[in-house]
């Protein structure tokens, strides 16, 4: 049997462990509402713009824009995988590479000039394990990615689709539906999605009270990208919010599997004390016999 000092040291060890996991479920849990909120936040904004779009069709507008434009016979494509910087987070980043991996092979198979960019520090790891050298990296986001920061990157994306230096542009997030489910989603971004995606039914059966100055074409210039922007930024704000929730619950299987092994130790300690003392026992017992003897 274990040494009973070996066990306790143990389980004081383990206790240590369990205060720290403890901890960084309560801190993940803070950091999911804060994400949760924001996310909802901008998902009223992203669908009042498809309103906006949409009326402007409705309104008898010829709906024309580069960035709603197919392409024929792309040659260039752009994948953004959104990964986080730490882990502790069960299978999040792992699931984002496993759909990311396949997804490029198809690319690759469609397009002939593929470039992979990636945000968070797991993912660039994980890819260059995998053998993909990722063209542009992001390691600044973290639970709470600031819009400015991701303007930037949509800026640039946008004026690389303008000018035709590239063709597609897909993104691998984790989607966050629900506290209990988050799904690995891959959406291209660009050339942009349908007028009516996320759009509110109901808006537009007063979509004919709108009038619209200086004029629709006007605002539809405006609108378009700011609607991309907007939905790239809902992507980065998805991410971080699974990524918490991932890292809660992790983190909260990990301070009940340290209970149990505290509770198994204890057991195991308590057992091997009481041999112990049995031993010391008997030991006293014997000599005191052999001083009588």
């Amino acid at each position: 049997m274990a040494n009973a000092r070996a066990l306790d040291k143990r389980r004081k060890s383990i206790r240590n462990i369990r205060k720290i996991t403890r901890t960084m479920e309560l801190i993940a849990t803070a950091r999911y509402k804060k994400a949760m909120d924001r996310a909802a936040a901008v998902t009223a904004y992203t669908d009042r713009l498809s309103q906006i779009v949409n009326s402007l069709a409705d309104a008898g507008t010829e709906v024309r824009h580069p960035l709603l434009e197919q392409r024929k016979n792309p040659k260039a494509a752009r994948l953004l995988t959104l990964s986080s910087n730490r882990g502790l987070c069960g299978g999040y980043n792992a699931s984002v590479l496993r759909a990311t991996m396949p997804h490029i092979g198809e690319l690759k198979s469609a397009v002939s000039n593929v470039l992979v960019d990636v945000s968070g520090k797991r993912g660039i790891n994980g890819l260059k394990f995998r053998g993909i050298d990722p063209n542009d990296m992001y390691q600044q986001f973290e639970d709470q990615p600031g819009y400015d920061e991701v303007e930037v990157i949509a800026s640039k994306y946008l004026e690389l689709y303008v000018t035709g230096q590239m063709d597609r542009l897909d993104v691998v997030f984790t989607k966050f539906i629900s506290t209990s489910r988050q799904e690995v989603t891959i959406e291209t971004l660009l050339p942009f999605g349908s007028l009516d995606e996320g759009a509110d039914k109901h808006a537009q059966e007063t979509n004919t009270q709108y009038e619209f100055q200086p004029s629709a074409e006007s605002i539809l210039e405006e609108v378009v990208p700011t609607s991309f922007k907007a939905k790239l930024f809902k992507c980065f704000l998805d991410s971080a919010v699974s990524e918490q929730v991932a890292r809660m619950i992790a983190m909260k299987g990990a301070t009940e599997s340290a209970g149990d092994m505290i509770k198994q130790l204890s057991m195991t300690y308590n057992r091997a004390r009481q041999s112990q003392i049995t031993g010391e026992i008997m030991e006293i017992i014997g000599g005191v016999e052999a001083l009588e003897g």
